[in-house]
């Protein structure tokens, strides 16, 4: 038993950041094009949307590793226990953070889905004026804000956690050296995000 927990946290661990840590750099920086105006937005999703076999792609490397992360991250999230209020340590407020905005994207992702992937599915067009619409909201801005910053967040500490379970950040010296490292991950993914949500209104 114990050994099939320890392989069910290693690939939820490594799924984690392959792929879906790489889908949301690249998901991100789709959106990033946003800056550069609707046109630029929309060539980009064009682009992706071209791509072959795309829902073959969509669903094995992207669906079923998020659905697999997420059903067993809130497992975790349920059973584990958390130390915070005897020992305040970084590193503890850190695993209940990652605890907590797991939950939050649980709702955010199958939110955004919805407004997005199963509105292109029933007809609505994959564009600038998509997402724009669903800006004009203002509640939904700062759903989407809080969201993005979830993301990245989960993602930024997750990879600390990966490589240190993988072995990669082995000595003290080494994670706090990863520690800086991933914060510098999640202030620069974080501003490509922002900035995304923000010119679409």
């Amino acid at each position: 038993m114990a050994d099939n927990d320890f392989a069910r946290h290693r690939w939820h661990s490594l799924l984690g950041v392959v792929p879906v840590g790489l889908f949301l750099i690249v998901h991100l920086t789709v959106n990033y094009q946003a800056t550069d105006g609707p046109g630029a937005f929309n060539q980009a999703a064009s682009f992706m949307e071209s791509l072959p076999f795309l829902l073959f792609l969509e669903v094995i490397l992207i669906y079923l590793p998020i659905l697999f992360h997420g059903i067993y991250g809130i497992f975790i999230a349920f059973t584990a226990t958390s130390n915070v209020g005897r020992f305040g340590f970084f590193r503890n407020w850190m695993y209940l953070l990652q605890r907590i905005s797991g939950l939050f994207l649980v709702i955010f992702i199958a939110w955004h889905v919805w407004e997005t992937r199963i509105a292109m599915a029933l007809g609505t067009a994959l564009s600038y004026d998509m997402m724009a619409n669903i800006f004009s909201n203002s509640w939904m801005v700062v759903f989407y804000i809080a969201g993005v910053l979830a993301a990245v967040f989960h993602f930024s500490n997750g990879l600390w956690s990966f490589c240190v379970h993988w072995g990669i950040l082995a000595t003290p010296r080494a994670q706090k050296i990863g520690t800086y490292a991933t914060a510098v991950i999640f202030v620069l993914l974080g501003y490509v995000g922002i900035s995304a949500v923000f010119a679409f209104i």
